[in-house]
């Protein structure tokens, strides 16, 4: 018996790992209130960068920020999109345009009010990015460091060349 519960464990794990890696079909609105299906990515060809953030946190802010003093660069070399996914509640999403459009970013933003995303791809604390390929998650990390935007563009470039 207790082997049976062990490799029904170990089996079920690899399910969950799997479930991580793929992405969920769950639809949040665009700041002007058009429905996006994240599951939709799977049908880009280019790589997808996932930022989920809040107007509440200073390290997601640095992080979007700095990412944003290269994107064009990023865009021309390898095409790809970033989603930046905001996290804020009801009390707060009302200051999400305004700080986006302050910070001038060109980024397509959606709103997890509810925390569907944040849920079905297990993101505990932000900032949380995911790069996107194919429809599969190939890399993410939690928390950040300056500098990190360069990590994060070789495994950009790592997906595609793979």
């Amino acid at each position: 018996m207790r082997v049976f519960v062990a490799l029904l464990l170990f089996v079920s794990s690899f399910s969950v790992m799997a479930q991580q890696n793929t992405l969920p079909s769950v639809v949040l609105k665009d700041l002007d209130g058009k429905a996006f299906n994240i599951s939709d990515l799977s049908k880009e060809e280019k790589p997808v960068i996932l930022s989920f953030w809040a107007t509440w946190c200073g390290p997601c802010l640095k992080e979007l920020a700095a990412i944003n003093d290269v994107y064009a660069d990023w865009q021309k070399e390898t095409g790809v999109k970033l989603i930046a996914v905001s996290i804020d509640d009801a009390k707060s999403v009302k200051r999400v345009k305004p700080l986006v459009n302050g910070k001038g970013w060109d980024y397509q933003v959606l709103l997890d009010q509810n925390h569907e995303l944040k849920r079905a791809m297990n993101v505990v604390n932000v900032p949380f990015t995911a790069v996107v390929y194919k429809g599969k998650v190939v890399y993410k990390h939690t928390s950040y460091t300056p500098g990190i935007e360069k990590e994060l563009y070789k495994q950009v470039k790592a997906a595609i060349n793979n």
